[in-house]
């Protein structure tokens, strides 16, 4: 997501990209490639170049933001002045890779932001008052947990559990329980239609048929799978989420504690979607949890405001 000041979010694209294996060249970015997942010739891989929220190819990292800057400034020359959002657990060699990565792609200048810090900035809350806030951000890779108060991170947790790894545990279950092997979009179009993190609130959901690959016979197969089976497949991400919360919640001083009771927890990013997850939340920490008015916008937006009042943020790296 790209977010331009004066502008707001203009580009919403997946970070994949499809290569061609023989020459090296880019052949598709964002949307397009994400329509080839699963759908390639064997010269032409696609693939997702940063991977739980950290680079995992560089070049073809640096040529995918080159070709979103590129998007989104569209004819201007000017090098720009960049922030890019990272998860709150990565070291100091990933976080200069990134600004690395975006200096090659044509930024006049790279800054960094937390991504916690970033979706509560997006989501309104006051980081820079004397008060304790405590957001959860779910992204792709990464779900990043942090208590803010006074323009900086008191305590935070990020862990690789998050929307990447609900479609991975579908793909999984589905293909352990029913013998059937389906790809990432499907799996995604599941968690999006009958996924929910509670299983009692799943039984009382509609189900849904799916279309795969036997893994018996070798041929396409249609079958119907329900919410409950969907809702037992992610449990062990939501367990790994509730206790991310919880681990964050103990380090924080009581004063903070008691700003997040009266305050709430705020749930960002597109896993905040996620059917029934702050009721679950809520349940087991016993804190007010409830979703940002824009959770999958979050992150850019705080990212945006930061850049335009960038003598707030030093810079790192």
């Amino acid at each position: 997501m790209v977010f331009v000041s004066g502008k707001g979010i203009v580009l919403r694209e997946p970070s994949v990209v499809a290569k061609n294996v023989s020459t090296g060249e880019i052949v598709a970015v964002g949307e397009e490639a994400r329509s080839m997942i699963g759908r390639t010739p064997g010269s032409i891989v696609t693939i997702r170049p940063m991977k739980d929220g950290v680079i995992a190819d560089y070049d073809t990292t640096a040529a995918m933001m080159k070709h979103y800057i590129k998007s989104s400034l569209g004819s201007s020359t000017s090098k720009p002045l960049v922030m890019v959002c990272v998860p709150s657990g990565v070291t100091e060699v990933e976080q200069r890779a990134v600004i690395d990565a975006t200096r090659m792609a044509g930024a006049k200048d790279a800054y960094i932001i937390t991504e916690p810090f970033a979706a509560a900035i997006g989501a309104g809350l006051p980081v820079f008052d004397p008060a304790g806030s405590m957001v959860i951000d779910i992204g792709g890779g990464t779900t990043d947990v942090a208590t803010i108060s006074l323009g900086g991170i008191v305590s935070s947790r990020s862990i690789r559990l998050a929307g990447d790894r609900l479609d991975d545990n579908i793909i999984s279950y589905i293909r352990k329980h029913y013998n059937l092997l389906i790809g990432e979009r499907t799996a995604e179009t599941i968690k999006m239609e009958i996924g929910s993190a509670s299983i009692e609130r799943a039984k009382e959901m509609a189900g849904m048929s799916i279309r795969g690959r036997d893994l018996v016979s070798g041929l396409p197969k249609t079958i119907e799978i329900s919410a409950e089976d969907v809702s037992i497949a992610i449990q062990e991400v939501i367990e790994g989420i509730i206790e991310a919360v919880k681990e964050t919640l103990e380090e924080t001083s009581p004063e903070i504690s008691a700003d997040v009771i009266d305050q709430g927890i705020v749930l960002t990013g597109g896993g905040a979607l996620l059917k029934h997850l702050a009721e679950v939340i809520s349940d087991a920490t016993k804190v007010p949890v409830f979703q940002a008015e824009a959770p999958l916008d979050c992150v850019a937006i705080g990212t945006g405001k930061a850049l335009e009042n960038i003598g707030n943020f030093k810079k790192q790296g």
